[in-house]
């Protein structure tokens, strides 16, 4: 099953519709009413991701369910070049990202695909937070990987973030322009 896809704006344009889209999808699957808030948290915590990302963007947002597997999936397609993403964040007080808590840094990862190349790509591997492709091209990102590789400090990060308990997969890639977020939930 595949939700409707509802169209977000990271000025706030549409998240309300996304969340009442994720809570159709809660009662159409008889979700418990635990089973029906988690998921309404990770969606929450995906498009407030999007409004806090620098430039006009928008994103599509939607769930597909198969039997006990639910993905959160948000979508976008950007033209963004290093340049571009260098004047974005000439307007910010330091000249770059803060990646202060976990969601913070999955925004950053996402940031750095949509820049796919250039900064937006080594600030990624900076923090340790991207696959490389072989050829300094960013392929992706994935929980499950980040938790095999977590540092103490970067583990307490991990239990103390909403969408780390609850997610059973993030997901982060590029195919093309198309820049996609992924979380998987199992319930």
């Amino acid at each position: 099953m595949k939700s409707d896809v509802v169209c977000i704006a990271n000025d706030g344009t549409g998240i309300a519709e996304a969340l009442k889209q994720t809570e159709a999808v809660a009662v159409y699957k008889s979700l418990s009413h635990k089973d029906a808030i988690h998921l309404l948290l990770l969606a929450e915590e995906m498009t407030g991701m999007v409004k806090a990302l620098t430039g006009e963007l928008t994103a599509q947002y939607w769930i597909e369910t198969d039997a006990d597997i639910f993905q959160l999936h948000l979508r976008t397609n950007t033209e963004m070049n290093s340049d571009k993403r260098e004047k974005l964040l000439a307007v910010t007080t330091s000249g770059k990202n803060s990646t202060k808590g976990f969601m913070a840094k999955v925004k950053s990862i996402f940031e750095a695909a949509i820049g796919a190349m250039g900064r937006g790509y080594g600030d990624a591997v900076e923090l340790g937070l991207v696959e490389s492709d072989g050829n300094m091209g960013f392929s992706g990102w994935s929980l499950t990987q980040y938790k095999q590789n977590a540092k103490d400090e970067e583990w307490d990060e991990l239990e103390r973030s909403i969408v780390a308990k609850l997610a059973d997969e993030v997901k982060v890639s590029i195919s093309g322009s198309n820049v996609e977020m992924i979380i998987e939930k199992r319930i």
